[in-house]
């Protein structure tokens, strides 16, 4: 029996140690293909250790940093504000659905799963937020339209539904009015879950560019995915277009393709991967103190 055990134990630090390789690799090969020289990258190909060490690709991307940071501050502050808004919207919201003496029970969770299904579509939502709204070329554009997400809701609803409802009666019995037990028992008890699907809605709103590319034309508000999509529409551009580059007097066996298009990708995920670290330990146990609780 303990000869079973251990070599199931090293079974499955084996498996998790080949996952682990599956997703830590890929990424070094991007970081390490991006401070390649591009010359290098045509000859040799994708190579973990660069021959050729270059920072081409970043000159090329931060050639104007003034318009990277204010990119980058676009997108801080939409991600900040939407997760921050939508974290409190999120759970007012499953907080509600989660309450079994509220009358409307089950028709609310009806209601919002069924936008899982179904959505208004693309047209609808520009004309909302354009027409009525007035929300174009506003920061808001970016934030509203994933405020609220109805799995989010359903995620949270499940968590807080494990919280005992005597819990609540006992406060009331205090006198606790709605919003001290929501705010002064409710959230502290979640907080697990909130971390782990603030952590979600912030991956969201970073990695978000579609509602940028239809509700913003301003430069100034122009956030950090929709700018590195755009310098790597450019970059498509030129090398497919020889004739251009020749008269722009760009050299294409030493332009930072390649390389530019993996400093792209690190530029645009470098700051969550630093940040997810910090949460990690509340996004693992918001996973796993449900089931414990089932």
């Amino acid at each position: 029996m303990p000869k079973k055990f251990e070599l199931s134990k090293i079974l499955i630090h084996l498996l998790f140690i080949l996952l682990s390789l599956a997703i830590v690799l890929p990424f070094l090969l991007v970081v390490a293909v991006s401070l390649t020289d591009e010359a290098s990258l045509t000859d040799k190909g994708y190579q973990f250790v660069p021959e050729s060490f270059s920072l081409e690709a970043y000159r090329y991307l931060l050639d104007a940093p003034d318009i990277l940071l204010r990119a980058y501050g676009v997108t801080i502050t939409v991600t900040v504000i939407g997760a921050l808004a939508g974290l409190l919207l999120t759970a007012m919201t499953a907080y509600v659905i989660s309450r079994p003496d509220y009358r409307y029970n089950r028709v609310t969770t009806f209601y919002v799963f069924f936008t899982m299904l179904f959505s208004g579509g693309l047209v609808p939502s520009y004309i909302l937020i354009t027409q009525y709204l007035h929300l174009k070329d506003s920061l808001l554009a970016l934030i509203l339209p994933v405020l609220l997400s109805p799995f989010n809701i359903m995620v949270m609803k499940g968590f807080m539904s494990k919280i005992p409802l005597e819990i609540v009666e006992s406060a009331k019995i205090d006198g606790a009015r709605e919003l001290r037990i929501f705010f002064r028992i409710i959230l502290p008890l979640s907080t697990p879950a909130l971390a782990t699907l603030g952590l979600l809605i912030s991956f969201t709103y970073w990695n978000e560019w579609f509602n940028a590319m239809l509700y913003i034309d301003d430069p100034d508000k122009v956030p950090l995915q929709l700018l590195l999509v755009r310098t790597l529409g450019s970059i498509e551009f030129i090398t497919s277009n020889s004739e251009f580059s020749q008269q722009l007097g760009i050299d294409l066996s030493s332009f930072p393709n390649n390389s530019a298009r993996m400093a792209i990708a690190v530029l645009a995920g470098g700051p969550m991967l630093i940040i997810f670290p910090f949460f990690q330990r509340f996004f693992v146990k918001g996973l796993t103190v449900g089931s414990l609780k089932g």
